[in-house]
């Protein structure tokens, strides 16, 4: 197993604890005597990133829309793209149902993915897809409050390439921001578009 895959692997499990954990901590109501497991993991939030037309955007400009959101980067050998592929075709199977969800792509490796990147990337997969960038300390800001593993790897036989290893999770959020459903990135095509149709119908 190489370095990339052991990270790969520790990351899905480094999530797979995080979102475990991260529910929201809130007394627990009782039904008969019963305790009752309440509250929501506190998975996204407040972010501030460049799109690829280079504009400043936020979180508020996705309010009143779902998002479908995946991190990653435009050089990532085959877990991104292959992921990106799996939104875009998701999104398409579910046609007009899916209007009002936006995918977007959060970049985890600012200083490569300009905007002008990103546009020329995004453009591969779907015509809606939007690709967020900024400094390291807005990608930063943006994977923690996302609960995101990402780190660098330098290159064992080129010290000045890297890659970068990260948890890999499809976030459906709700159209006031808040976490819907985390849904593994290994779902193909028609799983995916099920998740997201049962998560949306369930509101």
């Amino acid at each position: 197993m190489n370095r990339t895959t052991i990270g790969m692997v520790f990351a899905g499990l480094l999530t797979g604890a995080a979102l475990g954990f991260i529910a929201l901590k809130v007394p627990a109501p009782t039904v008969n005597g019963e305790a009752q497991v309440t509250g929501k993991p506190a998975v996204g939030g407040p972010f501030s990133l460049i799109d690829q037309a280079g504009k400043r955007v936020t979180d508020k400009d996705f309010l009143g829309r779902y998002m479908l959101v995946f991190f990653g980067f435009t050089n990532c050998p085959d877990i991104c793209p292959a992921g990106l592929q799996v939104m875009s075709a998701a999104l398409d199977k579910l046609g007009h149902r899916a209007d009002d969800i936006v995918p977007v792509l959060i970049t985890l490796d600012p200083a490569e993915d300009t905007p002008e990147k990103l546009a020329t990337y995004v453009k591969s997969f779907h015509p809606r897809l939007v690709g967020l960038t900024g400094s390291d300390s807005d990608v930063a800001a943006a994977a923690k409050a996302y609960r995101v593993f990402y780190q660098k790897v330098p290159d064992d036989k080129d010290p000045s390439r890297y890659s970068i290893d990260h948890s890999a999770i499809f976030y459906l959020m709700d159209k006031d921001g808040t976490l819907l459903a985390p849904i593994p990135h290994t779902n193909d095509v028609d799983q995916l578009a099920l998740a997201i149709d049962k998560a949306i119908l369930k509101q």
